[in-house]
């Protein structure tokens, strides 16, 4: 096994934007560890899927310790799973703030908490959050408390995990996608969807994934929030 080749892990890789990102991680010749709930297996021996809860800490667990076992490395997490639930904030139910926080929030705190470690044992890594401009831009017409709740919070942990660890060779970053064309938005709402940026057109997942690579790239970037959301949080 080549333990030089770089490993990426990647949650929420069953479609949309996970599915995008590990699909450009093995483009650019990365091992790729994809987990999500529904994820099927994978016949190319480049890339590991697991299936799992990334709320629950045993998958989170289990996801690291898997990567290592197959691949010897993590070079790379992207933390993408996440829910988005657009409501008015009183009619949030208690389970979707306990499915929020557990996808949102507990599954970074366990996955990067183990991934952090196996880079720090091999002297650097870099981790990506994927966020939303909702965070930087409200708009009454999307009420998303829960997804800034959130989302914003893993904008700040990435600003004060890529300080915390900076001297140690861990860049932290993260993207903050507008709409994008995925399969959470049905055809016959994307012109009405396309209105809230200013380039009037949704975004493309490979808009997203080219975002991580730059990050994956860019050696002297830490603690940054990449929007890549057609101007939205410039204004309208």
């Amino acid at each position: 096994m080549n333990h030089h080749q770089k490993v990426a892990i990647v949650t929420g890789a069953s479609q949309g934007l996970g599915a995008g990102i590990a699909r450009a991680f093995l483009e650019r010749g990365y091992r790729v560890v994809g987990t999500s709930r529904s994820i099927q297996p994978s016949s190319d021996p480049n890339y590991l899927t697991i299936a799992g809860d990334i709320g629950d800490p045993a998958t989170a667990r289990n996801v690291v310790e898997q990567a290592l076992a197959r691949f010897g490395r993590v070079d790379t997490l992207v933390n993408n799973a996440g829910i988005f639930i657009a409501s008015e904030f009183t009619a949030y139910t208690q389970q979707q703030y306990d499915d929020m926080l557990a996808t949102n929030l507990n599954g970074f705190f366990h996955t990067t908490r183990h991934a952090l470690r196996a880079m720090l044992e091999q002297g650097g890594g870099h981790i990506v959050q994927i966020t939303t401009t909702l965070v930087d831009h409200a708009n009454s017409q999307v009420p998303s408390v829960l997804a800034s709740l959130t989302k914003g919070g893993l904008a700040a942990a990435t600003r004060s995990l890529a300080v915390e660890y900076a001297a140690r060779n861990i860049r932290v970053n993260a993207v903050s996608p507008g709409i994008i064309k995925t399969p959470m938005h049905a055809p016959e709402t994307h012109a009405a969807l396309a209105a809230f940026h200013p380039v009037k057109r949704l975004g493309e997942v490979a808009d997203v994934a080219q975002a991580v690579l730059y990050l994956e790239d860019a050696g002297f970037v830490t603690g940054e929030i990449l929007h890549v959301d057609g101007g939205q949080v410039a204004g309208s």
